[in-house]
C-alpha cells in the first residue's frame, strides 16, 4: 500500500516535481457550497507508490501560495480556470512533456 505525503510549501513541491520528473500531475479544484466561497486547489504528484500532495487556498482574488487568479462570474460564483492551472504548472516546472490531468477527467 502506498503512502501520502503532504507538502506545505509551493517551492518544496516544485523542487520535488523537478527532481522526480513524474510523467503526470493531477489537480483538483475544490469548490465549496455555495460556489461564492471557493476553497482552493489540490495538486497530486505520483512518484512510485507515494503521492505528494500540495494544497493551496483562496486569499482575495488569488490562491495564497501559487498566486493563480480566482475569477468571478456574473452571478458572483468564484472559480479557477483549468487552463490557468495547467499554464502555471507548465511554466513553473519547465516541462513540455508533463501530462496534467484534472481529477474529474481521469
Amino acid at each position: 500500500m502506498g503512502k501520502n505525503v503532504r507538502i506545505k510549501a509551493w517551492e518544496e513541491f516544485k523542487k520535488l516535481a523537478i527532481k522526480k520528473k513524474p510523467k503526470s500531475i493531477v489537480y483538483i479544484i475544490a469548490q465549496s457550497i455555495p460556489a461564492k466561497n471557493l476553497t482552493g486547489l489540490k495538486l497530486i504528484l505520483p512518484v512510485g507508490s507515494t503521492q505528494y500532495i500540495f494544497i493551496d487556498c483562496a486569499k482575495g482574488n488569488k490562491l495564497r501560495k501559487t498566486r493563480i487568479p480566482i475569477l468571478t462570474d456574473e452571478k458572483g460564483n468564484r472559480f479557477i480556470e483549468d487552463n490557468d492551472v495547467k499554464s502555471f504548472l507548465m511554466t513553473q516546472l519547465g516541462r513540455e512533456d508533463l501530462q496534467i490531468f484534472s481529477y474529474w477527467t481521469i
